[in-house]
């Protein structure tokens, strides 16, 4: 895996839900619907937009803001990828 996907809903009573998922391809769906899209191999924000805002594409900031909440399968990235090389 190499992506990290976020998708946000808003419910008919107003709240927003958070989905979380990690794939190994982006695909066309993904970059059109998906508000923040970061990439593991690359340490790079390939989309970041919140409620239609765009906000800049810092690696650092952005993947520490989720790390907070998604250790785990950050962690789980970061290790799939630190210091090899991938094709995937």
């Amino acid at each position: 895996m190499r992506y990290l996907i976020i998708d946000y809903y808003r419910r008919p009573n107003g709240q927003m839900d958070e989905v979380v998922s990690v794939a190994k391809n982006i695909k066309n769906r993904d970059l059109q619907m998906a508000a923040v899209i970061l990439d593991f191999k690359m340490h790079s924000v390939t989309k970041c937009s919140m409620d239609g805002t765009v906000v800049p594409k810092n690696w650092d900031r952005i993947r520490e803001f989720y790390h907070q909440y998604y250790s785990q399968i950050i962690d789980d990235l970061e290790k799939l990828h630190s210091g090899k090389n991938h094709t995937d």
